[in-house]
Formats: structure tokens, C-alpha cells, sequence
């Protein structure tokens, strides 16, 4: 589980901004809301609004640019990290990016920063509490020879020749669990900080992402049942009463080898079977209606693009549910009914026991119903004079500006929390 994230100096992002999971003292909604774990009070959901273009979706693509240095490694020590510092300061473009980030994993605590620009990975450090704060490792880069130098903390045993072999193994743009992932060695921290990266923080899910074939996978391997995703589409007041997987084999297209033999350098192997093979599997999927006893199949092509976008949200929840997960969503809304949304949050608060869900989101009628939110839940992003976005939680205001008794909604429409649009009149002349 995430415990808070902090970014400096990343995207929209100038100045250190910290996002945290961990409960206020409030009991409010506290068995629905509150992951409890370690002597912690975690959050399973954190939503953040704010106007466009105020870094919503800044704070997303930093904790999936953080999954991706860990989990793809740079394979060529004279490529670039791909992200850009904050652009709009005559310092910051020359300055060093942090990322950090405090987690739960198989409940050890652990603490990671990572220190980068553009061509290097600078300092990079892993501690673990049990129960103590004890450190797993300390890197740093020597800029000039591009060479990286790890020491391991005292309570971690590994030869000598094992940490020379991840030392040659993590180039200067690697972060050390990247270069772990390229050797052969057993440290039990590494592994364990390498597998919550891996199987509990998810990579980002935008508005454009077709989550449809990811869940149709996931129910054709057998790692979702179809009948809990029909379930939870009939709760959602979708009337579908099954879901049709067809496997189909067809001729590859002319060209398509040679367009992929030029795309996919990395794997000759898999281009050469599908060659070999000289078919392709795809595959069907259909909805089945019932409407009046009588059942109808439509292609899922023919669908609308909110049921579509709730069968896979159908496949997330049950994911959620079923595992100790967490989704980054921007945009949660998208294509969502707002009685569907609120029935979507709702189902995954109500379900769910140790995942969790950050999303951005511009739907602000949940902010009219304090049945259903946490002050601490709700976070903003608000764009400075300087351009650079400012991160904060509806809790963080003081009750001379938020009451028990205050309309959040009409607080937040008012501009008092700010995060808001500043809007021009409507009036629009045209140069003819």
C-alpha cells in the first residue's frame, strides 16, 4: 500500500509536493475508508480535482515514471530518462528531480528516493523499518566516469562479488532495483521492493486506455471470473447476461512480419514463431442482452463507450477486490454517468480490504455529500503565478474557511478552496 509520494521538480511540479494515504484523526466513514495495517490508519482512495492544466495528471505520470525506472531499466547507458523537468524558471531545467515514495510491502515499511536528471540517475536510497528504520542500500553516481557506487546497509548481508555484479549491472540511468532486475542475486528488501513495484502499483489508466481486452484476458486465463464481472455489470444496471469470448485464427496480413521485424527489435523470437506460425489469433468479444426473455448478442464495437468503459472499471473492481492493488485513473469519470461514478467508488470502498485508488477527477457532485466522502480523500491542484502546481487536501484547511457544517460543493464553486478556473468573460472578438 502507499503511504505518500512526494515529487520535486517533475512536469507542472516546481517546488516539493507530497501526497499521503494516512488517515487524519477522524473516524468518519472509518470502516469503509480505512486500511488498517502496522499501527497505520491508510486510506484506500485519494481523488484530485482541480482546473485544467493545474497538474492533476502530472502527479499520476510521476508514479508511473517512477514504476517504469524501476521496472524498464535503460538498456544503453547514453539513453535519456524520458520526463522533463519543471520548464518555466531559469533554474529548475538545470536542477535535480526527486521522486519518493513510503510503502507497505508483505507489512514492512519501506522508504525510497530516487535523485535524477535527464542522462542520470544522481543518489538513490532504500531503508526498511522492522521495527527500526534500518538502511538496505545508499547509491551514488560519479557524473564524470558514469560509474555507479552502492553501499549496502549493516543488517544487509551480500558478498562482495554480488554487489560488483549489480554495481556493473545498474548503469547511471538504472535505479539500483533496475540493475537488480538484470542479476542474479538474492536480497530478500531488493525483491521484496521490486515485487510491489511489480504487482501492486499498476501502470496508469488514461481516458484513452481500451481496458476492454486487458479484462477479457484476464477472464480467458482464468484470473477473473466472468460471472463476478456479469455480476457487478448487472449491479451497474447494465442488462447484460453474459459475456462471449471467441478465439479466431486469421491469414497475417501482407507486410505486417516486415513492419514488425522493423518495430520489435527486442524480440526476434516472437516475431519468428508468429512467422513460423503464419496465422494470428484474435479475439471476439459479445455482450449477450436479455430484453424480454429473448436473448441478443452485440459485438463489443457496438457498444457505447460507457459500457465499454465500465466493463473494464467491472474487471478493475474485481481486481481491487479480489487482490492487494492499487490504479492510478485519470480522469475517473470519463464516460460515466454520475450516479454510475458515485456507484463505482462506492462499490470499491464498500468491497475492497487492502487496495487502493488515486484518480483524478473533474465530477465535483461528490463533494455535495458528506455520506460518502472524507475531508482527507479529497485533494486539489491549484496553478501558482509561477505556473507551477501547488498540491493539497480539502483536510489541510482550517475551519474558518471549511466547517462541519459547510457546503463543500458551494465552497469549492466559490473559489474559497481554491483549484478553480480563472475564466474570462464570453464574449470572443475575432480578427476578420
Amino acid at each position: 500500500m502507499i503511504i505518500n509520494f512526494s515529487i520535486q521538480n517533475f512536469g507542472s511540479v516546481k517546488d516539493k509536493q507530497t501526497l499521503t494515504f494516512e488517515a487524519d484523526k477522524s473516524d468518519h466513514l472509518e470502516n469503509s475508508y480505512i486500511i488498517h495495517t502496522n499501527g497505520l490508519r491508510l486510506l484506500k482512495i485519494a481523488l484530485i480535482y482541480g482546473a485544467n492544466a493545474s497538474g492533476k495528471t502530472t502527479i499520476l505520470k510521476a508514479l508511473e515514471f517512477f514504476r517504469d525506472i524501476v521496472l524498464e531499466p535503460e538498456t544503453k547507458k547514453t539513453n535519456e530518462l524520458n520526463f522533463q523537468p519543471f520548464l518555466f524558471d531559469s533554474e529548475t531545467p538545470n536542477q535535480n528531480s526527486i521522486i519518493s515514495i513510503e510503502f507497505m510491502a508483505n507489512d514492512t515499511k519501506y522508504s525510497y528516493e530516487v535523485e535524477f536528471f535527464r542522462k542520470a540517475v544522481v543518489n538513490e536510497i532504500l531503508n526498511f523499518y522492522n521495527p527500526n528504520k534500518a538502511n538496505v542500500y545508499k547509491r551514488t553516481t560519479n557524473i564524470n566516469n558514469q560509474f555507479t557506487k552502492i553501499k549496502f546497509g549493516s543488517k544487509i548481508k551480500i558478498d562482495k562479488t554480488i554487489e560488483k555484479n549489480l554495481e556493473a549491472n545498474t548503469l547511471w540511468n538504472n535505479t539500483v532495483l533496475g540493475g537488480f532486475l538484470k542479476t542474479n542475486v538474492d536480497v530478500k528488501e531488493l525483491k521484496e521492493a521490486v515485487e510491489w513495484f511489480d504487482n501492486y502499483l499498476n501502470p496508469l489508466i488514461y481516458t484513452e486506455t481500451q481496458l476492454e481486452r486487458f479484462v477479457t484476458s484476464k477472464i480467458d486465463k482464468g484470473e477473473l471470473s466472468k460471472l463476478d464481472i456479469i455480476n457487478i455489470l448487472k449491479k451497474a444496471d447494465f442488462h447484460i447476461s453474459d459475456i462471449v469470448i471467441q478465439e479466431d485464427e486469421k491469414e497475417i496480413p501482407a507486410g505486417l512480419i516486415d513492419f514488425l521485424k522493423a518495430q520489435i527489435k527486442d524480440s526476434p523470437d516472437t516475431v519468428k514463431k508468429l512467422e513460423e506460425k503464419g496465422k494470428i489469433s484474435t479475439m471476439k468479444i459479445e455482450f449477450e442482452h436479455t430484453v424480454n426473455d429473448a436473448k441478443y448478442t452485440l459485438p463489443l464495437e457496438m457498444e457505447s463507450q460507457g459500457t465499454r468503459r465500465f466493463y473494464g472499471f467491472a474487471g478493475l473492481l474485481a481486481l481491487l477486490i479480489k487482490n492487494s492493488t492499487v490504479f492510478p485513473i485519470d480522469e475517473l469519470e470519463s464516460s460515466l454517468h454520475p450516479d454510475l461514478y458515485t456507484h463505482f467508488i462506492l462499490s470499491f470502498l464498500l468491497n475492497t480490504e487492502r487496495s487502493q485508488i488515486i484518480a483524478t477527477t473533474h465530477n465535483r457532485e461528490i463533494l455535495d455529500n458528506k455520506d460518502i466522502f472524507r475531508s482527507d480523500a479529497i485533494w486539489f491542484t491549484d496553478r501558482n503565478d509561477n505556473c507551477s502546481t501547488e498540491l493539497y487536501s480539502l483536510a489541510d484547511f482550517d475551519s474558518s474557511i471549511v466547517r462541519n457544517t459547510t457546503n463543500i460543493y458551494n465552497a469549492y464553486k466559490s473559489g474559497k478552496l481554491k483549484a478553480t478556473p480563472n475564466l474570462g468573460d464570453n464574449f470572443i472578438h475575432l480578427n476578420i
